[in-house]
């Protein structure tokens, strides 16, 4: 019988993950973890201003050493007989890019730039933004944000890249689009160069872009330009279709493959976002609640697209369908500071004692 494995990459906060499992049976094969030494430094962030920024150069070592580690646990067969990567991402932790896709940290002149790395999941520093998105949404006919739970957070897509074009005019002038973190990784592994041909997932655009069929895509331009001139045109340099993640983004690039000792025929998955696909992980069903505990704890449900019909749930993350499993509703709420309380908690603490400890040497 056919040996047949695949990898999937998990990018979470502080460290990517990389995991080979047997398809036949799922049983896990070998796993690695890379922390991310930028972040870990606690470069390009400002706490004090919400500011949470991740070079991709972070990711993409990341991404190598995670794969090549576990590669080396599972031995040369299970190398030979990898048949597909998929990733999931934190997010919305999105990007500015050129045409080709690149992320603008990557570029001269923008190395030590945040306003061209990736904007982390918990980045604040767009609150301004998404109140002025909030409001703005209330002047159209057609409510945009009805599959958003109502309201646009200060987390999410559209308020992190006005935010970005506003904090920084060398940045608005080099940025084409604007990319989310789990779209970008594929990308990479298939090494597209025309950022418009980037598939996006369903996820990362329902969730967080305003992306609805039901809009036919993304909100008008006019309720971009409408909102801030220099939004104006954005549209369309991003995307009006999107792909579930049980679709191929393509297939592994030749420089990938070498670099990773594998073969171009594997297919690389459209990417999503880690709490989904932590659902996805632990089997959930439609009506179970899986909770998704890490550095923030998300609720994730699914539902029949048959039952749920036209019902809108008001104050949850966004309602998209095949965000989670393809032909399912797919729900998210409650993404909220949990690992990271946790942390702060132990800092606060602990300040007492390692203050005294400092005193007294």
């Amino acid at each position: 019988m056919k040996e047949n494995y695949v990898i999937g990459v998990d990018f979470g906060t502080d460290s990517v993950r990389a995991l080979i499992v047997d398809a036949a049976n799922g049983q896990e094969v070998a796993s690695a973890v890379v922390r991310y030494p930028r972040w870990s430094e606690g470069l390009f962030c400002d706490p004090v201003q919400s500011q949470f920024r991740q070079h991709p150069a972070d990711y993409v070592e990341g991404l190598e050493q995670s794969i090549r580690s576990a590669l080396k646990q599972a031995g040369v067969t299970v190398q030979q007989n990898i048949r597909a990567i998929a990733v999931d991402t934190t997010g919305s932790s999105p990007v500015a890019v050129d045409k080709t896709g690149t992320p603008l940290s990557l570029l001269p002149g923008f190395e030590k730039n945040p306003h061209a790395m990736f904007v982390l999941w918990k980045d604040h520093t767009a609150v301004k933004e998404a109140a002025e998105i909030n409001s703005h949404a209330t002047k159209f006919k057609t409510n945009y944000l009805q599959f958003v739970g109502g309201i646009y957070s200060s987390e999410w897509f559209w308020a992190k890249l006005l935010h970005t074009l506003r904090a920084d005019e060398s940045v608005r002038k080099a940025c084409y689009s604007w990319v989310e973190h789990c779209d970008w990784i594929p990308f990479l592994l298939t090494r597209g160069t025309d950022v418009l041909q980037l598939r996006r997932g369903v996820c990362s655009a329902g969730h967080k872009a305003l992306w609805a069929k039901e809009f036919g895509g993304l909100p008008p331009d006019e309720f971009f330009s409408s909102l801030d001139p220099l939004l104006k045109g954005f549209t369309s340099r991003l995307f009006s279709e999107t792909f579930t993640s049980d679709k191929p983004a393509g297939k592994l690039s030749s420089a990938w493959a070498e670099r990773l000792g594998l073969s171009t025929e594997v297919i690389v998955g459209v990417g999503a976002f880690d709490a989904h696909m932590g659902a996805v992980g632990g089997q959930i069903e439609p009506y179970h609640l899986s909770k998704v505990m890490g550095t923030s704890t998300c609720d994730m449900l699914v539902a029949p697209i048959a039952e749920i019909k036209d019902t809108l749930v008001h104050g949850i993350c966004g309602q998209v369908n095949g965000s989670i499993i393809p032909g399912m509703m797919g729900l998210e709420a409650g993404q909220s500071a949990f690992g990271d309380t946790y942390a702060w908690f132990q800092k606060l603490l602990q300040w007492p004692m390692e203050t005294l400890l400092q005193q007294n040497t």
